[in-house]
């Protein structure tokens, strides 16, 4: 499905290109009375076989998953160094197992975290680790299941772009920007909390 793209303020087109993990086999068995989902090989996700066949274009700014540029780093090094890879991550996967520095991790152009399912609250606190903790500079962008709902709270823990599915009113979604005028607590937006902020008359 296409997509648009919300970056800082605006709507735009978008120059990056997201390298999706190829799709496995899965066994869906009946279990308690739910539905519950596995994957035949048992490996974890993405499995070994999804980052082994996964296609990586020749040229373009490219989003590559995590650990399919941890495989391919040797080879990518050199377009990493024009500022034409960024990697994208799921919540589930920790991020400092593949990158072991600030500086490492600001040669990314972009860093992209995918939420699967809205429910997921991970995305939050991966995005202020990454600002946080790695001091990362650049874009850093929420794609899969982004509701208009949180685009207020993603920003505030860093987020500087958001891919909105095409089924979903990106000018709506933009206006979510700013729901709240003046945030009571510091975050990575606004680092002071209002009561620093507001001068006591």
């Amino acid at each position: 499905m296409a997509t648009q793209l919300i970056q800082i303020d605006k709507i735009q087109d978008d120059d990056w290109v997201i390298i999706d993990l190829p799709v496995i086999e899965v066994e869906i068995k009946k279990q308690a009375g739910k539905v519950v989902q596995f994957k035949l090989t048992g490996e974890a996700y993405p499995t070994s076989e999804q980052i082994e066949k996964t296609v990586i274009p020749a040229s373009g700014n490219i989003i590559l998953p995590l650990q399919v540029y941890a495989k391919n780093k040797a080879r990518l090094a050199e377009r990493l160094n024009k500022g034409e890879i960024g990697i994208w991550l799921l919540t589930h996967e920790e991020i400092e197992k593949y990158i072991a520095s600030e500086e490492e991790i600001n040669q990314f152009s972009i860093i992209a975290i995918k939420t699967e399912k809205f429910a997921d609250g991970r995305i939050f606190s991966i995005a202020a680790r990454i600002r946080n903790k790695f001091r990362f500079t650049h874009d850093l962008r929420a794609i899969g299941d982004v509701l208009k709902d949180q685009l207020y709270f993603l920003k505030r823990v860093g987020f500087s772009s958001y891919v909105i599915r095409e089924d979903r009113n990106t000018r709506e979604a933009l206006k979510a920007l700013y729901d709240f005028s003046d945030p009571y607590q510091g975050a990575f937006d606004l680092k002071e909390p209002v009561w620093r902020r507001k001068k006591r008359k």
